[in-house]
């Protein structure tokens, strides 16, 4: 196994796995819009593995990535998968095109209006079999719900999450975009292993549910970690202690993130190598107790 990741950022333990804390997240292994075909599939494959070489252990994915083009090329990179890797994937979105379109020189971002909400369970066990069998894998390592959906009561659709589970099909559970409440519920029927919510330096909207998931020693994987806005401007309090350190905001957006509670698990993503390097970079970053102070006090 490559410990020097997980010896530079400390490990978790999902699903009976220890990994290294700061992972992969695959969602940009795709099309503009997330939708279809990448541009460059191959450069796409070489970034996964090239994860793996670095040390990343938690590569997350979800059906809606494409639709199953990440599923698809995870396997393709990296499949039979090394004992130490814990891949995640999730069910819970559906898709009805791109979230980005192109308008002439423009684009136009569509958000959560191409993304639809669906859990009812006869659809999370069928994606979850999908995903299996899209993956190559007789198990799911983390499988998580990625919205609750309003239609549906919450218990059935993680009752069928945790049917799953007693099955043998998936070992252990995550929610996504949660609130505190939705998940002691959750955790009325199941063992929740992970939640994931958007959380940054410049969106502390989660902060709640981090401490929560903290005090009950639940994973927390923050989405869209490295979003900063004028934060990572020049003169901005990343964009300073970029400069100071020699490096991006990005790495510094991470690397505070690593320091803001030891279950807190970033995922950046990218479909480029060398951005996948320069991500990884902030696990040998150091920020002093100032610089950490001043970051915190940003939002």
């Amino acid at each position: 196994m490559n410990t020097s990741l997980a010896d530079s950022v400390g490990t978790f333990e999902i699903a009976g796995k220890k990994i290294a804390r700061l992972g992969f997240g695959a969602m940009r292994l795709t099309g503009l819009g997330i939708w279809g075909e990448p541009e460059d599939r191959a450069e796409c494959v070489r970034v996964v593995r090239r994860a793996v070489e670095l040390g990343v252990q938690l590569i997350d994915t979800a059906d809606s990535y494409g639709p199953h083009i990440s599923e698809e090329i995870i396997r393709e990179a990296i499949h039979p998968y090394p004992d130490d890797v814990l891949i995640a994937t999730k069910a819970g979105l559906t898709r009805n095109g791109p979230d980005v379109i192109r308008q002439g020189d423009e684009l136009l971002r569509l958000g959560p209006a191409a993304w639809p909400p669906l859990g009812r369970p006869e659809y999370l066990r069928q994606e979850a079999l999908m995903s299996m069998r899209r993956l190559g894998l007789d198990q799911i390592d983390l499988f998580q719900l990625h919205r609750i959906d309003p239609r549906v009561p919450l218990e059935e659709q993680v009752g069928e999450l945790k049917n799953l589970q007693d099955e043998g099909k998936i070992v252990a559970i995550g929610l996504s975009q949660v609130t505190v409440d939705q998940i002691e519920q959750a955790r009325r029927i199941a063992e929740i292993s992970t939640v994931q919510n958007r959380y940054n330096v410049s969106d502390r909207s989660s902060a709640d549910v981090l401490d929560h998931c903290a005090r009950h020693g639940i994973g927390f994987i923050p989405w869209a970690p490295v979003a900063a806005g004028r934060l990572a401007d020049p003169g901005g309090p990343l964009g300073h202690i970029a400069a100071a350190h020699r490096t991006t905001p990005s790495n510094v957006a991470l690397s505070w993130l690593l320091h803001r509670s030891d279950v807190v698990l970033p995922i950046p993503g990218t479909s480029k190598v060398a951005h996948l390097e320069d991500n990884l970079a902030a696990a040998r970053l150091r920020l002093s107790d100032t610089e950490l102070e001043e970051l915190d006090a940003a939002a």
